[in-house]
């Protein structure tokens, strides 16, 4: 009995594996010494052998590494964005000379273009070697670091797809330079920039004149976000920016909600089905990640077909159903509400019926199918 009883324990404590931390030391040439790593493992990563993660680099480790780490594990425990991979650079006192620049081009030069390849030609090549990646990485700076991390913005395509800039001293000029550069980029870029009522005053003034900038860009791949939080000083900012951030640049990656739901499934002039698949495309072709659809989303997208009366999209979401979950009644159900709806209620019995040993999903469960059955069997004497 005790050894049945640790078993399960054991069991348990696998299925709910923690988000793992771990210390490396890496070497570097262009730096030309050693950097501390921090890296954030998603749970159960040793488990999920075949599954890959989006990156999310940390710049200023030493105390951004926590709260970025944090809500990111959060965010992808409740599926509000992947579970990623986040790698965090200590860097202490040597912040200042990796961001330097050249004060005559406000362009990286001496320590600060070391750590610019640093970066780009060691780390993110080392991290992908070493563990299971997709191509998505967005990065997070502050301040010295939220500058830099700009700079990338410059390569031909840039390092990373997504920037949280928080409350970033600038280098003159950078805002001019972004806004010419941007529109002759080629993939999608998500750009987060936040400061605080009570941020550091020239800080402040620089974000919200940046921001003034930014939202000129004229660029369809371009996804520019801003917030100026009433109250938050240039420390507390990161706390309510790093969330926020998440959101935004992950809204795509969420279950389709409620908001969702009324504002564009209700709405959309495009055939519901085309909605999902095109929602699950864009995830693959954005994040690398070739996830199957979401029951909550089959859910969503098929009741609005019901009641927008869209048959025909309703059909295609009940076959994609069938295939993706062929063990539970949730594609059977949709499927015989479409035969049901389109004039064949004989068939729409049949297949009702016929999920008697399926595995139930959410409010759908076999009494419904059953009953249903019934009642057509009754209404049209069968």
């Amino acid at each position: 009995m005790k050894r049945i009883l640790l078993l399960l324990i054991l069991a348990l404590c696998y299925s709910i594996a923690p988000a793992q931390t771990i210390y490396e030391e890496f070497e570097s040439r262009k730096l030309d010494t050693t950097r501390r790593l921090k890296i954030q493992l998603p749970r159960n990563y040793e488990q999920n052998q075949d599954k890959v993660y989006p990156i999310v680099l940390v710049l200023d480790a030493d105390y951004l590494f926590e709260p970025v780490a944090g809500n990111v594990d959060y965010f992808s425990y409740w599926e509000d964005m992947p579970e990623s991979i986040v790698v965090g650079v200590i860097q202490g006192d040597t912040r200042y000379d990796d961001a330097y620049y050249d004060d005559v081009n406000y362009m990286p030069a001496d320590s600060g273009a070391a750590f610019f390849e640093f970066l780009g030609l060691e780390l993110i090549p080392y991290i992908d070697s070493k563990y299971r990646t997709a191509k998505f990485i967005i990065t997070v700076g502050h301040d010295f670091t939220a500058n830099f991390i700009n700079y990338y913005m410059f390569k031909d395509p840039p390092l990373f797809n997504g920037i949280i800039s928080l409350s970033p001293d600038t280098a003159p000029s950078m805002g001019d330079r972004l806004v010419q550069r941007i529109p002759a980029i080629e993939n999608r870029m998500f750009y987060y920039l936040a400061t605080g009522t009570d941020d550091i005053k020239g800080l402040r003034e620089a974000a919200v004149e940046l921001d003034g900038q930014l939202k000129t860009v004229k660029s369809e791949k371009f996804n520019y976000y801003f917030d100026n939080f009433e109250g938050a000083t240039h420390y507390s900012l990161v706390g309510r920016g790093i969330p926020n951030a998440l959101e935004k640049i992950f809204a795509v990656y969420r279950p389709i909600s409620k908001q969702q739901y009324t504002n564009e499934l209700m709405k959309t002039t495009k055939p519901i089905n085309e909605y999902l698949t095109e929602k699950y495309a864009t995830i693959k072709d954005l994040f690398g990640l070739d996830n199957p659809i979401r029951v909550n989303d089959y859910i969503a997208t098929a009741t609005a077909s019901e009641k927008r009366k869209q048959w025909e999209s309703l059909k295609a979401i009940a076959a994609m159903a069938q295939r993706d979950y062929p063990d539970t009644v949730l594609g059977d159900y949709y499927m015989g509400r479409y035969l049901e709806e389109t004039g064949d209620p004989k068939k729409a019995m049949r297949v009702f019926q016929g999920a008697f040993n399926k595995e139930e999903v959410e409010f759908i469960t076999i009494d419904m199918m059953l009953d249903k059955a019934d009642k057509i069997k009754e209404d049209f004497g069968y």
